[in-house]
């Protein structure tokens, strides 16, 4: 059985006060008005061959000292901070999109990686790394042996 509830439009309109504060609470810093300086993903493509991993990371206007890569138990963490430009008074922004603040993205590799054996290339804006697979998770072929028996013919 089920209960019928009377419509009341003011309890519909304090609802919807309460989710959209939820949506700008989330979204926002705390006590700040400001909403670049969120932490944002890192954009990767990660390639897998016979030979090992390739992760394409893009990180325009990071320079490469100021990048922090890791490489534990199969997981390969990258991590940034891009600076903040500071705002002269005399001008301003009518448009304000390029990213800044903290950024890291860790992703779980399938099979092991010689982790001495790891090469990082920057150039352009995109981190290029390479981890080549260690020996025991490469697809090896095994030769089939054929032994030569005397048919019997009926």
């Amino acid at each position: 059985m089920s209960n019928i509830i009377r419509w009341d439009p003011y309890r519909e309109m304090i609802n919807l006060r309460r989710t959209m504060d939820r949506l700008f609470d989330d979204t926002m810093v705390a006590g700040t008005q400001d909403w670049q300086s969120i932490d944002w993903d890192l954009a990767l493509d990660v390639i897998e061959n016979e030979g090992g991993f390739i992760v394409k990371a893009s990180v325009p206007g990071i320079k490469p000292e100021n990048l922090d890569i890791t490489f534990d138990n199969n997981i390969l963490t990258i991590k940034g901070e891009t600076k903040e430009e500071k705002e002269v008074k005399e001008n301003r922004y009518h448009l304000r999109e390029r990213r800044f603040g903290s950024f890291s993205r860790s992703v779980s590799l399938p099979a092991n990686v010689r982790s001495d054996s790891i090469q990082a290339d920057y150039e352009a804006g995109v981190l290029t790394l390479r981890l080549p697979k260690a020996e025991e998770t490469k697809p090896q072929r095994i030769p089939i042996q054929v032994s030569e028996k005397n048919l019997i013919e009926g």
